[in-house]
């Protein structure tokens, strides 16, 4: 690969607007050897194509003292206390001038005072400057911009202290910016570290700890009780329970045995696992995670796409009302020039969009970031927001209404003291059969430890249509639909009657019998999961009154599980074709849909829904791939904490944005009466910042 397509992609810490970010990527986009540069503002993260060192993209971001490092970078660069002097050394010599210079003006020594504000503005609003009057060359009207105007025109007029005061506090909000928006990344970021950058591994019968940047797929892992692990795998050797809560969410440790998967970053219980590793360390699934949302961190929601064109006019707006606010008055209203320059000046500080480009991306990102942290994945801040306002959700039902393997439901045999010897009887023919509802059986028998291995059958046959037949001790059983037996179950009311009740309840029912007489009548169906019944009246209680279920299942299996989860229409017999146009007929009768499915055979009707909802999302690239949203922990109960999270993310969104051009309003109101100072100015923005910005991290704290 040459220089000019080479990709790299970087970390950056200390960007605390999309404003910055855009001339962050302009000035890297610059660098000599850079082709291309893509910054993802929501994720701090830099891509570029072509070659740059990190001394170079620091330079470009100098303006905001930006701190850069690679993305697989594991080793701090330097300390808590030595990164927040680097940032913020300028805002804490600032402040000494400052005090110093206030002390000096107590005494009445104001030569002093005014040497000293002087420096604290020169000081604390250098990188200021040097932004501002270049974007104002430039005509690029920003906030550097209005503050280098507000304070020089301070400046001007002699008001060294508020202009030294409006330095300092545009610092701490900038410093507050940084600090809210790096928090609210860290949210996600902080599932890097929870996946051990080791691991035992056992290559060649040689047993050595390595870096998982060496490990190779089809290495074997050695897990110890309590140790995280390392990388995706499958275990070949060894019983344990795995914490999977920081891949799915789920709060109860899984059982892990024989050919069983487990993940990066999940917690190992009290047995010893051997794993063979399935999957290098930037393929795991945890991995996948971490790129999908720093991705959707990156999108655009439709209210962030708002603020953004909106702030875009918003700023020259406001630098013409300031204008004129300076001009009309004296010029034709007599007014003092004085007086009105102080309070043109005072509304451009007010009037720095500050507050409300923040209010959207802080929101968007702490939401995604919750999310994934309870075990839901969403690819964009667009469905983030469509979810809130879904009229309707249509589900599959197999695997994922219910678990989508079948299960043993009913075993009635004719004569109970031969209860167990009919099952091993079911389970020895079933051993040898290829239908899908034998492993049910055999499950059952399993876990009834019934030894059906040591059963001989002989002659075992398997007639298409009906069922398996052997011979066992001398004597023929069969296994199978009322076909095997049509003559017996004609003789047999009682029997034929228990077999179409349980058929009528929409299980898949056989009988086991001899040439002679029925032994015994097994029901298998595939079984609900425990989170549908719960789920669904919740969303109801939340305001989605249509809930629909959408199987290929015949009419009457589709209508006695629906009644049970207590969704409110029920369609089956559905072709992949028929769900894809049933919902595009409900997003006409209702609006937005949501559709939720495996990810897999219900593509189409996900791909037409408002927002696709991917079920079993840990390990299933298909899900992650194609899915609007996925459940990380195949967990229906998520579906409301989603709903309310999204809808309580637009609430806040509303909020914020609210409260920013309330503020601003409010300024414009005080210039008539001429109460709008620069000190009030400033701590009103700094304050509407600080305010949205601790509004939108509370939705890091929604609990699932």
């Amino acid at each position: 690969m040459s220089e000019k397509t080479k990709k790299q992609v970087y970390r950056i810490e200390g960007l605390s607007c999309s404003n910055c970010a855009a001339k962050f990527e302009k000035n890297v986009a610059q660098l000599p050897k850079v082709t291309t540069a893509k910054v993802n503002f929501g994720a701090g993260k830099l891509l570029i194509e072509g070659e740059a060192t990190i001394a170079e993209i620091e330079a470009a971001g100098a303006f905001e003292n930006l701190l850069v490092r690679n993305e697989h970078d594991t080793e701090k660069r330097i300390n808590t206390q030595e990164l927040f002097i680097k940032k913020n050394g300028h805002l804490l010599i600032s402040i000494i001038l400052i005090v110093l210079a206030f002390g000096f003006q107590l005494v009445n020594r104001e030569d002093f005072s005014k040497i000293l504000y002087i420096m604290a503005i020169v000081i604390g609003g250098f990188h200021l400057f040097k932004e501002g009057f270049s974007d104002l060359i430039s005509l690029d009207f920003t906030m550097e911009g209005l503050m280098t105007i507000a304070i020089l025109g301070a400046a001007l007029i002699g008001e060294w202290t508020e202009g030294a005061i409006v330095v300092l506090l545009f610092a701490v909000s900038e410093a507050l910016e940084r600090f809210s928006m790096d928090k609210a990344r860290q949210s996600i970021r902080s599932l890097m570290d929870i996946a051990p950058k080791e691991a035992l591994i056992k290559r060649n019968n040689v047993e050595q700890r390595m870096n998982v940047s060496e490990i190779q797929v089809g290495d074997i892992m050695i897990i110890k009780p309590g140790q995280k692990i390392a990388m995706d795998g499958q275990v070949i050797k060894g019983h344990s329970a795995v914490n999977q809560a920081a891949i799915t969410g789920e709060a109860v440790p899984v059982e892990k045995q024989l050919d069983d998967a487990v993940f990066a970053g999940t917690l190992n219980g009290e047995g010893m696992l051997e794993v063979v590793v399935t999957k290098l360390v930037n393929d795991t699934t945890l991995a996948k995670i971490i790129h999908l949302v720093e991705g959707a961190q990156g999108e655009r929601a439709p209210a962030q796409a708002f603020v953004d064109v909106f702030a875009k006019y918003y700023t020259p707006t406001i630098m013409a009302i300031a204008a004129l606010v300076v001009t009309v008055p004296p010029l034709f209203f007599d007014g003092d020039w004085h007086t009105w320059l102080y309070q043109g000046l005072s509304l451009l500080v007010v009037g720095c969009p500050c507050s409300l480009v923040i209010s959207t991306p802080v929101a968007i990102v702490s939401a995604i970031g919750n999310a994934a942290r309870n075990g839901v994945l969403v690819k964009g801040g667009i469905y983030l927001e469509e979810i809130g306002g879904i009229n309707a959700i249509a589900f599959d039902k197999t695997g994922t209404l219910t678990k989508g393997t079948p299960v043993v439901t009913d075993f009635i045999p004719t004569d109970l003291n031969n209860e167990e010897k009919y099952l091993s009887i079911i389970a020895a023919l079933e051993a040898y059969s290829q239908h899908p509802l034998a492993s049910a059986i055999l499950k059952k028998a399993n876990e009834k430890a019934i030894p059906y291995q040591a059963i001989v059958v002989h002659h075992f046959t398997s007639v298409t249509g009906k069922g398996v037949q052997g011979e066992i001790e001398g004597l023929t059983y069969s296994v199978g639909s009322p076909t095997f037996f049509e003559n017996i179950l004609a003789k047999n009311p009682s029997m034929t009657e228990t077999y179409q009740t349980l058929q009528q309840q929409g299980k898949t029912v056989m009988l086991l019998g001899t040439n002679e007489k029925i032994l015994a009548v097994i029901a298998v169906a595939d079984e609900l999961r425990a989170s549908s019944t719960s789920t669904i009246p919740k969303l109801h209680h939340l305001g989605i009154e249509h809930t629909i279920m959408l199987t290929g299942d015949n009419t009457a299996t589709a209508e006695l599980i629906g009644k049970q989860v207590g969704v409110t229409h029920i369609k089956g017999d559905l072709l992949p074709q028929d769900k894809l146009d049933y919902i595009k007929s409900l997003q006409q009768m209702y609006g937005k849909v949501a559709m939720v499915g495996d990810g897999v055979n219900d593509a189409p009707a996900l791909a037409a829904s408002n927002v696709g909802i991917a079920m079993g999302g840990a390990g299933t690239d298909t899900a992650l791939e194609t899915a609007d949203i996925a459940l990380m922990g195949d967990d229906l109960q998520k579906l409301p904490f989603i709903v309310t999270l999204s809808r309580q993310t637009l609430k806040i969104i509303k909020q914020n944005i609210t409260f920013s051009l309330g503020i601003k309003l409010a300024a414009l109101l005080l210039i008539l009466p001429g109460w709008l100072t620069l000190w009030l100015a400033i701590i009103a923005d700094m304050g509407a910042t600080l305010l949205v910005t601790l509004n939108g991290l509370r939705l890091m704290k929604i609990k699932a």
